[in-house]
């Protein structure tokens, strides 16, 4: 169709009517000759057209109709040079491009409007007219406003539009918005800039919308990357951080998703060969768009069994991303499957229509798979979707892997560590003994705490608590080596500080790795102390360890005064022993550093937590040991915890009996007479003989090697413990007696005749003890 042309005079009489004006409008050129402009308008055109002699009008069509055109007015000069007339020329809405110009608009790759200033359409082109859905003659003279729905995206454009038709400004910027015409969300990057006439007068808006799509879907990729590698493996365990992963595809990147691990992966078994059969799984995590997860089939925890062709299993054994499309075998089966095990998601997996498969795999082990299904959003998953799942979950199957050898060498640590603690605690005449092992649940792993109570001669008690520096088997491997130690040394009576002198010494000591090398101990900190039912008296030394809360009978908790020596390991520094008197029933708390301190608690206020805990009424040490671990520990502890409680029991005179000794031969029958007797008057007849031929031994090597003063002790405790004690620092020894010597088989027959036997070296010289069972 030809441009519309009409010719109006000043007074605005139209003189003139082109056969493309009756085309565009209906009147004939005898209808419209002679007629006033005005008649020919649907709506007043604004001052700003007028004078600017170019803009958008609404024409009345002869059928009622109206027709909006762009128009253009170019003024008749007459002789004065006023305007005498106007030629008023359109082009039809929709008709060809008669220009390079005007084609090269039209045809652009993007979409491209024009608005006036009252953001009404002028021109539209091909691509524009195709993301609107309609076409560019139902869009002409309309407002803006009225050709999108009411929606965030619709009114932040408006908005960009009324800035520039306001300020004159350009606006650059990217949104994302429905493209009618593309029944789905795109990303848009836009520009708008002003329009103006020769004279510089803002005559109208223009816009330009780049599709971005696939660069805002790349960056959208790229930052759920770097989401997931922050939100991904925050904690070592299993099941957590699959949940972590379906959190992040979810919503983002699927409407329902699941993560599925082979068993071996949850448990300690070695993983098995993927085969061509059907894959056994366990759902350890999944997530929806929809609250409760209705899409679900398989619920947390449960067994599946996936066939060899299905989706997962295929990306299990090709080892690769695995997509599955509406209409494909694949999909169809997989929601024929999900609704036959389970009707009522049957509703929400109907409009599934895109799913992709991708393995987890980490460090050549398979572990599982994650599926993620589009149901509500509107876009398949593509070939970029299956390389960002490939990387996001080789990413999230490192940290997998991670917490699972987190978990076996957990196991490992915890069951090395059960195995080298004391199961149970004999029963002490010294003390009753309440203890409590509570392993770190933190990532940093088990550590190498430990605690002791060890029988002692003369019915004492040593008890001990240590703790080895830093976490996971090499830790506990070195507690176990400490505590066989400290048995060993305390096995022959070394006094405390004694004791922790050699094991400082043991630990500066590097041992030798299988290459030759020195692999040094690891450091740690313990403390020893020694109890004595006869004497009531505590003997203790520490190695850089914390002090032990004593709690007297109705009196107040208080940490033992002490100088703690140096942390094991540091060598070349004296330990220093305390020691104190406690009245029967008082109540010792040996314990490590996990139960009070961590880097969220002040170590003195935990500290008077657990003093005010020891005063806490209870029935038994056992209540009291749970009553101070949940008094004082937060809800997870940081590091282990490791806490020995001991009440004291009295040997009262009723059951010691003691004789100094004259160091004279004669005065051995007067000695063994006098220990029959108390065993007659003890009711322990039985023993007397077996007494009687210790004592007469022990007595009598005292006087021959020993020196004065010599002393006799009898003590009737779980056990019917026999010492001699003398001034002389020389241990005996057993030895093997030829047939004709005189001597020598004394202690021979005494360790014989006896349950155990030894000698401890004492502040005076020695004493030498000998225990036998009370008879039944």
């Amino acid at each position: 169709m030809e441009p519309a042309a009409a010719i109006v005079d000043a007074r605005g009489i139209v003189m003139g009517w082109s056969e493309g004006a009756q085309g565009l409008t209906g009147y004939p050129a005898e209808e419209a000759v002679g007629r006033p402009v005005r008649e020919l308008l649907a709506e007043e055109v604004p001052p700003g057209p007028v004078a600017a002699l170019v803009g958008t009008v609404v024409l009345r069509h002869r059928d009622g109709s109206t027709v909006t055109v762009p128009l253009r007015a170019c003024a008749v000069l007459g002789e004065n040079g006023a305007p005498d007339g106007f030629v008023l020329t359109a082009e039809s809405p929709g008709g060809p491009e008669r220009t390079v110009a005007g084609q090269a608009f039209q045809q652009g790759s993007m979409a491209m409007s024009v608005l006036d200033t009252r953001l009404r359409y002028l021109r539209l082109n091909d691509v524009a007219c195709q993301a609107m859905g309609v076409a560019e003659e139902s869009l002409l003279g309309r407002y803006f406003p009225e050709t999108v729905e009411d929606s965030e995206h619709g009114r932040g454009f408006l908005r960009h539009l009324r800035q520039v038709a306001e300020t004159g400004r350009p606006v650059r910027y990217e949104s994302f918005m429905g493209a009618p015409a593309l029944n789905r969300e795109h990303a848009w990057g836009i520009e708008m800039w002003p329009v103006r006439d020769p004279s510089g007068e803002l005559t109208g808006v223009a816009l330009a919308a780049f599709d971005s799509n696939e660069q805002y879907w790349a960056r959208r990729r790229l930052a759920l990357l770097n989401e997931a590698a922050a939100t991904i493996g925050t904690t070592l365990d299993v099941v957590r951080t699959a949940e972590e992963l379906v959190e992040i595809l979810v919503p983002q990147f699927a409407d329902f998703a699941t993560v599925d691990l082979l068993d071996w992966v949850l448990g300690a078994d070695e993983p098995p060969v993927v085969t061509n059969d059907g894959i056994v799984l366990r759902r350890v995590a999944h997530g929806s768009v929809t609250e409760g997860t209705p899409e679900a089939a398989v619920q947390l925890g449960e067994v599946d069994v996936y066939p060899a062709s299905s989706t997962p299993a295929r990306a299990m054994r090709e080892g690769r991303a695995v997509l599955g499309q509406a209409g494909e075998p694949d999909l169809m089966r997989w929601v024929a499957e999900r609704n036959a095990r389970s009707p009522k998601g049957r509703a929400y997996r109907r409009r599934a229509h895109s799913m992709l498969a991708v393995p987890l795999r980490a460090r050549g082990i398979m572990l599982g798979v994650a599926v993620g299904v589009r149901m509500g959003q509107p876009e398949d998953y593509t070939a970029d979707d299956a390389v960002f799942a490939e990387e996001l979950a080789s990413r999230a199957a490192v940290c997998i892997d991670n917490a699972r050898r987190f978990a076996r060498e957990r196991r490992t640590a915890v069951a090395l560590q059960h195995s080298l603690l004391p199961r149970g605690l004999p029963g002490q005449a010294a003390v009753e003994v309440a203890h409590r092992y509570l392993p770190s649940r933190s990532r940093a792993g088990i550590g190498g705490d430990w605690f002791d109570a060890i029988p002692l001669s003369g019915g004492r008690v040593g008890l001990v608590v240590g703790d080895v520096v830093g976490h996971g088997i090499q830790s506990s491997a070195t507690m176990g080596r400490l505590r066989t130690a400290v048995r060993t040394l305390a096995d022959v009576d070394l006094p405390p500080d004694e004791l922790l002198t050699h094991l400082d010494d043991l630990v500066s000591h590097p041992a030798m790795d299988d290459d030759g090398g020195e692999v040094p101990e690891l450091g740690a900190t313990c403390l020893y102390a020694v109890y004595d039912p006869v004497s009531r008296r505590l003997t203790l030394a520490a190695a850089g360890h914390l002090a032990p809360a004593v709690v007297l009978p109705g009196g107040t908790p208080q940490l033992v005064t002490m100088t703690p020596g140096p942390p094991l390991g540091v060598g070349g520094l004296p330990f220093e022993a305390t020691e104190l008197e406690l009245p029967e029933g008082s109540v010792v708390a040996l314990y490590t550093d996990g139960l009070v301190e961590d880097r969220d608690r002040d170590v003195d206020h935990a500290t008077a937590q657990l003093c005010r805990a020891l005063t806490a009424p209870t029935g038994t040490l056992e209540d009291l040991a749970d009553m101070v671990l949940k008094a004082v520990l937060p809800e997870q502890p940081e590091d282990d915890v490791a806490l020995l409680l001991a009440r004291t029991r009295a040997l009262g005179a009723d059951r010691v009996a003691t004789w100094d000794v004259t160091s004279d031969p004669a005065h051995v029958a007067a000695t063994r007479q006098a220990a029959t007797e108390q065993l007659a008057a003890w009711g322990l007849q039985e023993a007397a003989f077996v007494t009687e031929l210790v004592v007469s031994e022990l007595v009598t090597n005292a006087i021959r090697y020993g020196q004065p003063p010599i002393q006799l002790r009898l003590i009737r405790d779980q056990a019917l413990i026999c010492e001699v004690s003398d001034g002389s620092s020389t241990s005996p020894h057993l030895r093997r007696a030829l047939a004709y010597d005189e001597g020598g088989r004394g202690l021979m027959l005494v360790a014989q005749l006896t349950q155990r036997w030894g000698s401890r070296q004492t502040s005076g010289g020695k004493t030498i003890w000998a225990e036998q069972p009370l008879p039944g």
